[in-house]
């Protein structure tokens, strides 16, 4: 790996790129990850092409959100980054970084796919803002990973009780700075729906078998699968929304397969 310096109105933004010859992968990870948190699946792809993994604003070393932070300082921060590599990728996107990969695409001209994975859309996780803004006004980590994950994303307590015990939990911890400025962001904006049907490169969207109809990521994915009506649909067997952590491999064939369509 090696990293990519992006300069963009003050802020710097990093990635991290992994050798290969061809049309370079871009991914884009959503909330509470970074491209650390993404090297499993980059090492996995069973693919020639050089992968680049954004950290997008928020993620150390890059810079902060800023103070007037939305979905279009994500979108405008992507397509600088794909006007600086120059030239056509595959662009993949996880949850919320699904979103922005969507909504970059709806203007891209130089893309050669689309792949989101579990892209997320306003109202969403709108029941955990309040208790959010207070972990991070009190600079409750712990408070707001648990937040996350019992509130938004529905985990149980045993579930986020061994989390807490994983080596994983301190990496999650900086990574929730950002959390409650995010999910503002996300219910504020508006997509661009009535122009989906005009992304005319292939789109794949990727959707975990067990989240299929469940809120909150299945019911999110319907809305925008119903907004993509050109877009081939594939589930992933015994998988839900964190396949890039607890089955890397197996999320890493299906990108494979998208990009190669």
């Amino acid at each position: 790996m090696r990293t990519l310096r992006f300069d963009r109105d003050g802020t710097v933004l990093f990635a991290e790129r992994s050798d290969g010859d061809g049309v370079p992968l871009v991914v884009v990870p959503g909330v509470m990850a970074d491209a650390c948190s993404w090297r499993p699946v980059v090492d996995a792809l069973p693919v020639p092409n050089p992968v680049i993994v954004l950290n997008r604003r928020g993620r150390v070393p890059s810079g902060p959100l800023g103070p007037d932070y939305s979905l279009r300082t994500e979108i405008d921060d992507l397509n600088h980054v794909l006007d600086v590599i120059g030239e056509p990728v595959d662009l993949f996107g996880w949850s919320y970084g699904g979103l922005i990969a969507l909504e970059v695409a709806v203007d891209r001209q130089r893309l050669r796919s689309v792949v989101a994975y579990e892209p997320v859309s306003s109202p969403f996780g709108i029941e955990a803002l309040d208790d959010l803004r207070n972990a991070h006004h009190d600079g409750d980590l712990d408070r707001a990973v648990e937040i996350v994950n019992r509130t938004v994303s529905g985990f149980s307590a045993e579930y986020v009780a061994e989390l807490r015990a994983n080596p994983v939990w301190p990496v999650l911890r900086p990574l929730a700075h950002p959390l409650a400025d995010e999910l503002v962001a996300l219910n504020a904006h508006t997509p661009a729906w009535d122009r989906y049907p005009e992304i005319d490169v292939p789109v794949t969207l990727l959707l975990g078998e067990l989240n299929e109809g469940a809120p909150p990521y299945g019911t999110a994915f319907e809305v925008i699968r119903n907004a993509l009506p050109q877009a081939d649909v594939v589930r992933m067997p015994g998988q839900g929304h964190l396949a890039h952590a607890q089955a890397p491999e197996v999320l890493a064939k299906y990108i494979a397969q998208a990009i190669a369509r």
